[in-house]
């Protein structure tokens, strides 16, 4: 039997071994989105937006194990934005701030007619993705 309550993601979290580094990576691309840094210690930072509890988060920490962070594979946080100028930009200060290729903007036709996507790994190797669907309105007008 399924839940009443929708299902919704309350945060992401992915691993660094260098919390200052993160920061210079992350914190211009969430400025970019319009997000908050919402929580910063030695350890770990997270961004949302610092007025509304039930919003999304993306946390980067440090594992609380003490083993260094490892990626993945196969693992991605997926960003959905408003238009593919701002996935543009996006994928522009990720290449400025350290971050590597993994798919430069532009259609991916394949999963779906109006998608458009840019691929990024951070500076510890953690998969990004900034995504736009499209919407029928805007491409038929």
């Amino acid at each position: 039997m399924a839940a009443e309550d929708d299902a919704v993601i309350g945060y992401t979290m992915v691993g660094t071994n260098d919390l200052q580094n993160a920061l210079t990576f992350y914190d211009p691309l969430f400025a970019e989105m319009g997000l908050d840094q919402c929580w910063r210690d030695r350890f770990v930072a997270c961004w949302g937006k610092k007025d509304d509890d039930t919003y999304p988060r993306f946390f980067v920490c440090h594992p609380l194990d003490e083993k260094p962070a490892t990626v993945g594979n196969g693992t991605m946080t997926a960003f959905l934005m408003k238009g593919p100028e701002a996935i543009d930009r996006l994928y522009a200060i990720a290449m400025q701030k350290g971050g590597r290729d993994e798919g430069k903007p532009g259609p991916r036709p394949h999963y779906g007619e109006r998608f458009y996507g840019a691929y990024v790994r951070d500076l510890d190797g953690n998969k990004l993705a900034f995504v736009y669907y499209g919407t029928e309105t805007e491409h038929d007008s």
